[in-house]
C-alpha cells in the first residue's frame, strides 16, 4: 500500500514539474509566469527531495536565477552594444534550458548534477 502511495505521489510531482516547465516557457509570453514557478519551486522543493524530480527542481530554480542575472546584466549594458548580445544569449541558454529539463523529465531521466 505504502508503494502505491510513493508511484501516486511521484506521479503528482512530475506533473507539477511540467506545469512549471510550461511556465518558465510561457514566460515568454507573459513574464509573470516565471513568477509563479519560481514561487512553486521553492514551496513544493522538500516534497521532491530525494527523488529524480529533486535535480529537475535544482535544475529550474538555476535557470531562473542565472537567467535572471544575466538578463539583468544585459539590461544595464544594452545601453552599450554588448548589452543586447547578452540578452540575445541568455533568451537562447534559457530556452535551451526548458527545452534540455523538459526532455528528460519526459524520458524519467534526473538532469545532471550540475
Amino acid at each position: 500500500m505504502e508503494n502505491a502511495i510513493n508511484v501516486e505521489a511521484e506521479k503528482s510531482a512530475k506533473t507539477l514539474t511540467t506545469i512549471i516547465y510550461a511556465l518558465y516557457a510561457a514566460s515568454y509570453f507573459v513574464g509573470i509566469t516565471a513568477i509563479v514557478a519560481i514561487v512553486i519551486n521553492y514551496i513544493k522543493k522538500e516534497d521532491v527531495a530525494g527523488t529524480f524530480l529533486e535535480s529537475h527542481f535544482r535544475w529550474q530554480i538555476r535557470t531562473f536565477w542565472f537567467g535572471m542575472l544575466w538578463g539583468v546584466l544585459g539590461g544595464i549594458t544594452a545601453l552599450i552594444v554588448i548589452g543586447w548580445a547578452v540578452l540575445i544569449a541568455d533568451g537562447i541558454w534559457i530556452v535551451y534550458r526548458i527545452v534540455k529539463g523538459w526532455l528528460r523529465l519526459n524520458d524519467n531521466k534526473p538532469m545532471y548534477a550540475v
